[in-house]
């Protein structure tokens, strides 16, 4: 049986590689951009695990219908969740984006209390503490391309693009572009308006400092994120610069992970087919011997 806490402790996950290879082929909704796990374990076969099982289940129910939504199971053993998709996904591909996130968590977070896990194109978040309809600003994943140098048409196009996003006061889920520079932002339906917009001004303000001339950036709190692209650069391309916020841990899939994964697939592969054919000639073989 889980024990209640007020808080989430952090743990390192490691990602499995089949996990990893899974990820190369689909940026726009399903590839992977971060998961984590509370430290907290829940006891299998316990109330508690049944009561997540009940809640997984009717998030991927409820994804067929809308792109956002929240439950909890009541009990002794009470767990909350909620699954969020990005604003411009089909209500299909909602749901298949947000049954593949739910498909990670028995390998990314085994038994865990809590987990979440942030897709191209949705994310989804259980845990046993309260969370929900409470602001988050903490950073959980912060990436910036590479740079190469300053150029001040695109910085002058950028901070519009920046500015835009934030301004448009009231909605959740908001897009912009100027010039070759493109922007993306949204909060989780969970937050009350004036919540979203102080999220989102958080997150644009750390973007602009801290991802500075990058040709990309990526700025994820824990209830909102905001992502801009420049000079055809790609969303979540390149180096990881993963920061983990005090409150949750993980691990996002670099460019190197994908290829490695990908590289020890297509030997595995190699490596299955040559013990067939081996194994195919000896019975032709014994036959031929007969």
């Amino acid at each position: 049986m889980a024990a209640r806490r007020r808080s989430l402790l952090p743990t390192i996950t490691l990602l499995l590689l089949s996990s990893a290879a899974a990820d190369a082929g689909d940026d726009t909704k399903d590839g992977f951009v971060f998961g984590g796990c509370t430290q907290q374990k829940y006891t299998q076969h316990s109330p508690y695990e049944s009561n997540l099982n009940s809640l997984l289940t009717s998030l991927v129910n409820s994804a067929t219908y809308s792109s956002f939504n929240k439950f909890t199971i009541l009990g002794s053993d009470v767990v909350s969740g909620l699954y969020q998709c990005r604003g411009d996904l089909s209500m299909p591909d909602c749901a298949t984006c947000v049954a593949a996130a739910v498909s990670r968590f028995s390998s990314l977070c085994p038994d865990n209390c809590g987990a979440a896990v942030q897709l191209q194109g949705c994310l989804v978040k259980y845990d046993n503490a309260s969370f929900l309809g409470v602001e988050d600003k903490s950073v959980v994943l912060k990436k910036c391309g590479p740079s190469d140098g300053y150029d001040a048409d695109t910085a002058a196009l950028r901070e519009a693009v920046l500015s835009g996003l934030g301004g448009r006061t009231g909605a959740y889920y908001r897009v912009g572009g100027s010039g070759r520079v493109q922007g993306l932002a949204q909060c989780v339906g969970d937050l009350g308006p004036a919540q979203c917009q102080d999220c989102l001004g958080e997150a644009i303000g750390r973007l602009k400092g801290e991802c500075g001339t990058a040709d990309y950036g990526d700025m994820f709190l824990g209830k909102c994120y905001v992502r801009y692209t420049s000079n055809g650069a790609h969303y979540s391309s390149g180096d990881n610069n993963y920061n983990k916020a005090p409150h949750y841990a993980g691990k996002s899939t670099s460019g190197t992970e994908k290829t490695f994964a990908i590289i020890i697939g297509l030997l595995a592969g190699i490596a299955l087919l040559i013990i067939f054919l081996t194994f195919l000639r000896k019975i032709i073989g014994g036959g031929n011997g007969k």
